[in-house]
């Protein structure tokens, strides 16, 4: 009775296969002609597997960035103390508004004594000497009184207070060099003081630079001189207007950018320095390739597309993007070509297909 059983689900079991005849083969890498890594998509290992095309499209005649407030650094003036001593007083605070020549800071030092104590005499002995009766007394006072004066203007004494001089003091007052806004503030009273130790930086605020990022594949549409718009985020209302000053002369490698410094005037002392804004160009019209976003796959090293260059068969790609406004789009700068037709929807799916691929041929 068994056996009979056994015979029967035997027969109905069927005749056995192989083990190897019902294993899946696993995808193969190969090359081509031309070296590429190229992959065989056979039916069923991407469901769903569908194309888009790489389009070139008109870009729009405005063209946006973001950017950064900085000040202009050929109108910011860094005090420094040029002698060891002590802050007697400090008569400024930080973002205090300051004109040129007010005094800011009281410095002690005996160097300030020497020196005017060498003045003073050197002024004392060309008043003697010129009626003296001496032919070279006079002239070689004058230097000697000039090389004093020189001594006392490179410790950051102003000329007028080297004018009004009447004793050798251990203390004077530091003036500012500009007008201004104290942006950096290092010194209380009582600190002690080294030379090159930075006491204070002023920077003018009522004109700034605006520091901004262009792809390259923009730079011919842009110019020195050339108009723009700046929206803060802080102010969305509100809009300045300014002109492109300088374009960088170099290249980010890493982002294949280039750096404008926009000059905005600031009246309204709105714009802060670091304050985010939104940038706009007025430029002339171009164009551009584009290629749906869900066709790319990021890995560790950037953006990838997987392009179709036969029947069933496909390659990788390294794509280089930059911003797009229309949605669901990315712009391409490197990688890609007009017409050509990359994987969507699926990319994710052939990105696994082409690793376990890579697996297995190493």
């Amino acid at each position: 009775m068994l056996a009979g059983v056994g015979l029967t689900l035997a027969a109905c079991r069927g005749p056995s296969v192989p083990r190897e005849q019902t294993a899946i083969e696993p995808p193969q890498l190969s090359r081509d002609s031309g070296g590429r890594e190229v992959l065989e998509v056979r039916a069923g290992e991407i469901p769903g597997l569908s194309f888009a095309t790489v389009r070139r499209v008109t870009l729009p005649r405005t063209l946006e960035t973001t950017g950064q407030v900085t000040l202009d650094d050929r109108r910011i003036a860094t005090i420094i103390s040029r002698v060891s001593g002590r802050v007697e007083d400090v008569f400024v605070s930080q973002w205090d508004s300051v004109s040129r020549g007010e005094p800011i800071i009281v410095l002690y030092s005996p160097d300030y004594m020497t020196a005017a104590a060498e003045y003073l005499q050197a002024t004392a002995t060309l008043q003697v000497s010129a009626g003296g009766g001496l032919s070279d007394a006079p002239r070689l006072g004058a230097s000697i009184v000039e090389a004093a004066k020189r001594k006392l203007e490179l410790l950051g004494i102003d000329a007028a207070d080297i004018q009004g001089m009447d004793s050798p003091r251990p203390t004077f007052r530091m003036r500012a060099p500009i007008s201004g806004t104290v942006v950096q503030k290092e010194v209380v009273k009582g600190s002690q003081v080294s030379p090159g130790d930075v006491l204070f930086s002023l920077g003018v605020t009522d004109e700034v630079w605006i520091t901004a990022d262009v792809y390259e594949s923009d730079l011919a549409r842009i110019h020195e001189g050339q108009a723009l718009e700046a929206v803060p985020i802080a102010f969305p209302d509100r809009t300045f207007r300014g002109t492109i000053a300088r374009i960088s002369p170099t290249i980010d490698p890493a982002t294949h950018t280039a750096q404008l410094r926009c000059q905005v005037p600031n009246r309204s002392l709105a714009l802060k320095p670091q304050m985010l804004v939104r940038v706009r160009i007025d430029t002339s019209t171009g164009d551009t390739l584009v290629v749906p976003q869900e066709a790319l796959v990021f890995e560790t090293d950037g953006y990838y597309a997987f392009v179709e260059i036969g029947p069933n068969k496909i390659t990788r790609r390294k794509v280089s993007i930059a911003s797009w406004n229309e949605g669901g789009y990315a712009r391409v700068l490197d990688g890609l070509q007009g017409g050509e037709r990359v994987i969507q929807g699926e990319s994710i799916q052939a990105s696994a297909l082409w690793h376990r691929a890579l697996g297995e041929s190493s």
